[in-house]
């Protein structure tokens, strides 16, 4: 049975390890090209979607291979983007920084490039770091990719809506300290791989 030319959005959603709404996103954002049938349904190039999990994977050789941590942050104040951007910068440390201000630009870029580490806050527009971390623990596939919540939101309450057990939580304000620790503790056990 040879295999087919084209994937609906689902196909290419499991194909990819992402939600149908990543995958969407892709599309629009112009990650994924794809074309309508006649029903209005999308059909995406298999090709289109290996070359996509190609360069995800040669991304995340590359990025390993440099011993750099990549970091993805999903946080929708602009003020606290900034600190976080200018704090770790300031700490020398080989880190690589990306910012997605709601839930829905965090799991696109993931879709793009699994991060070593994600930084969530929990209350954001759109879809929140709750919903953004299940969808994210749900595939298998983004199991070793470590989790650390920052919110506002105390820690009784953030365990009772069901956070996974996995997923270091902190309250806010952002503890710098903590993350540092965090950060250098993910550098030493890869230090220890290479």
């Amino acid at each position: 049975m040879t295999e087919p030319e084209f994937l609906s959005t689902r196909q290419a959603a499991q194909r990819l390890g992402v939600s149908l709404g990543t995958v969407q996103n892709m599309v629009e954002n112009g990650a994924l090209e794809a074309w309508k049938t006649t029903g209005g349904h999308r059909r995406i190039p298999v090709a289109s979607v290996d070359a996509l999990l190609t360069r995800r994977r040669n991304l995340t050789s590359a990025h390993e291979a440099s011993n750099r941590l990549d970091i993805l942050i999903t946080e929708d104040d602009p003020t606290l983007q900034l600190l976080y951007q200018m704090t770790m910068e300031s700490w020398d440390l080989p880190l690589d920084i990306r910012i997605a201000d709601n839930g829905f630009a965090g799991l696109l870029q993931v879709g793009q490039q699994p991060p070593d580490i994600l930084i969530a806050d929990l209350m954001m527009p759109g879809m929140d770091g709750f919903e953004m971390i299940h969808h994210l623990r749900a595939n298998p596939d983004l199991a070793r990719m470590d989790i650390i919540v920052v919110s506002a939101i105390d820690r009784d309450t953030v365990i009772g809506r069901g956070l996974p057990p996995d997923v270091t939580a902190f309250t806010k304000p952002i503890p710098f300290h903590e993350i540092k620790g965090f950060l250098l503790g993910r550098l030493a056990a890869r230090q220890r791989t290479i």
